[in-house]
């Protein structure tokens, strides 16, 4: 991998991380959900987790695809995320707040790939960014919609 790359990688390892970890606290929330908005939430959960599901693998291969290793640990992800775990079962709002929040974490990771790769000239990760903002933007509206 060139030099000029290391960065990139870097930045998709800490997308990948956040991605990941966001995946395991929507699946969460969607098993655990409860109250007056169950089935709405257990739905908009499923849609967002199976998306998460389908992003880890396009970001980890866009790394391998670079030259690097994706992590692909408990302790690796722990270690890059800034997504923090959810072990309990809080209500369906603070579900909904948890979620934006990451959401927006994840666009502001995904922005820090977009501008890696764009110094490094790297088009294929540039794209890879604006699209992961953009779904993770809307995904934040979608839950904040439900806060209003």
């Amino acid at each position: 991998m060139s030099t000029d790359r290391k960065p990139v990688a870097e930045a998709l390892g800490r997308l990948l991380a956040d991605s990941y970890t966001l995946y395991l606290k929507t699946h969460n929330y969607h098993w655990n959900v409860k109250g007056p908005m169950f089935n709405t939430l257990h739905t908009l959960f499923e849609t967002q987790y199976t998306e998460l599901a389908l992003a880890v693998d396009e970001v980890a291969e866009r790394i391998r695809a670079l030259g690097a290793p994706a992590p692909g640990s408990y302790a690796a992800f722990s270690r890059l995320t800034r997504i923090e775990e959810e072990e309990g079962a809080p209500s369906a709002v603070q579900m909904l707040e948890n979620l934006a929040a990451d959401q927006q974490t994840l666009t502001q990771t995904a922005e820090q790939v977009r501008q890696a790769a764009e110094a490094a000239g790297d088009e294929a990760s540039v794209d890879l960014a604006v699209t992961r903002i953009s779904v993770h933007e809307k995904n934040a509206w979608m839950l904040r919609s439900h806060l209003e």
